[in-house]
């Protein structure tokens, strides 16, 4: 099962950069939750903690994509050396300045000052495995399984060890350990240049404006808000469940059973080659995952929500790589590491306007009001996908560059191959369902095919 993983962790250098990018990745699910409890303990205040938070949420999010375009443009060890150096100057000036008792402003500044520059590794870690595969669809598939599965061990060591530090160490030390963490993965995987990919300055491609100009993209940065914000409000409505059940310590265990569904997906969906078109898979992945997460309000007890939240963890994985996939189709190769950093930020911004709702609506009517949040999240991100379904479609230039990568690369057949190749050009074909002209002679110019009648076709995507 896990020889997929083997082939491309064989190749040279991938298993050092993914090693590396998983160390310097445990801070994105450590700074922020140890932010909050570090201030809380030490100001005795959530409603400051929370604002403090969501400066470096804020200022993670404007300043990613930006930091991601430079990366693109000039190299990620030429741009992030500096950037992480900034953001544990930043870091450390918050701890030694909470543990002052200094003035609030100092606080929201070093906060900024850290989220502008942390960057996101994620994207990095990805834009790598692009260019050491050489954007081979099967091994593509697996590098961003196994990436996402890594996100989600981050997801579910980091906040308890944030957690246990600060509550049972000291309450800053929540913070050493992303600080540590960002700085040692952090520049040992910017010390990996043989596995760096080519800067577009330095390849002679110029792009302008944002990858946003891309409505695809805005679909994608629009359903990943949506999505983040299905689970920072989960987040927060399984602590109150919890507690108005009268045990509180029990949220932490059913949160990491969510991400342990999501964990063991993730491993199983990389060890297969799907067929089913790519923006199709990712749009049945978000109406599963609606469906799964409408069911929390309905949950009698604490291990009726596990079981129902360990089953709909299944669609997360999987959703979440066929998006960072579908970012490859929607931008130039020159601008992925911008692309991936976009979908990765809306995520993020979602979990904290997600999780900053729920809490204002579970003060007013429990944990059912938090999870009618979840709800509305959810349906907001189905109706996004359904709603502009088609700008998620590739387009027909990139169709037909997947037939020679169908036939060369893909095909587990001579016979296999010409029906993949087949329905590839089949769906290259004139939306009229015409085939278009093609010259055939050189000299005169004049001979042409003719247009044939409508054919229906079946898509095959190899992405």
């Amino acid at each position: 099962m896990l020889q997929p993983y083997r082939e491309i962790l064989s190749r040279p250098g991938a298993l050092a950069f993914s090693v590396a990018g998983m160390v310097a990745r445990l801070q994105m699910s450590m700074i922020g939750i140890g932010i909050v409890l570090m201030i809380a303990a030490l100001y005795d205040s959530y409603g400051l903690a929370g604002r403090v938070s969501a400066v470096y949420v804020v200022a993670q999010a404007l300043c990613s994509p930006q930091l991601a375009r430079l990366v693109d443009r000039h190299g990620q060890a030429r741009v992030m050396r500096p950037a992480v150096a900034v953001a544990s100057v930043g870091l450390v000036t918050l701890v030694v300045a909470a543990r002052a008792d200094t003035h609030p402003v100092l606080l929201y500044a070093a906060a900024a000052v850290t989220g502008a520059a942390v960057g996101s590794f994620g994207s990095l870690v990805r834009a790598r495995w692009a260019g050491v595969l050489g954007g081979e669809p099967r091994a593509m598939h697996t590098a961003y399984a196994l990436e996402s599965t890594i996100d989600e061990l981050v997801f579910i060591v980091g906040p308890v060890l944030a957690t246990l530090l600060a509550t049972s160490v000291d309450p800053a030390a929540g913070l050493v350990v992303p600080l540590v963490a960002l700085v040692l993965g952090g520049y040992w995987f910017l010390a990996l240049r043989a596995t760096e990919p080519a800067p577009s300055a330095a390849t002679g491609e110029r792009h302008r404006g944002s990858v946003l100009a891309s409505p695809g993209m805005v679909v994608l940065a629009l359903v990943f808000i949506a999505m983040g914000a299905i689970f920072g409000a989960t987040d927060v409505s399984t602590v109150a469940f919890a507690e108005e059940s009268g045990n509180t310590g029990v949220a932490g265990v059913i949160l990491a059973v969510f991400a342990l569904g999501s964990l063991i997906a993730g491993l199983l969906y990389g060890t297969r080659h799907w067929v089913r078109p790519l923006h199709q898979r990712f749009a049945i992945g978000v109406v599963v995952l609606a469906v799964g997460v409408s069911f929390f309000v309905v949950a009698a007890n604490l291990v009726a929500l596990a079981a129902v939240m360990f089953v709909t963890g299944f669609a997360i994985a999987p959703t979440l790589i066929n998006g960072n996939a579908l970012v490859q189709q929607l931008v130039p190769a020159a601008r992925l590491t911008e692309g991936l950093t976009w979908v990765g930020t809306s995520l993020g911004v979602g979990v904290s306007v997600g999780s900053s709702v729920a809490g204002s609506r579970i003060d007013a009517d429990g944990s059912h009001g938090g999870f009618l949040v979840v709800i509305v999240s959810a349906v907001l991100a189905l109706v996004a996908t359904l709603a502009a379904y088609r700008t998620l479609r590739p387009t027909p230039g990139d169709e037909k560059a997947r037939v020679a990568r169908a036939v060369e690369d893909e095909s587990p057949s001579p016979t296999a191959g010409a029906t993949v190749a087949a329905c590839e050009i089949a769906d290259c074909v004139d939306p009229r369902g015409t085939v278009p002209q093609q010259r055939t002679g050189a000299g005169d110019g004049a001979s042409a095919t003719e247009p044939s009648g409508p054919r229906t076709t079946h898509v095959v995507d190899e992405g």
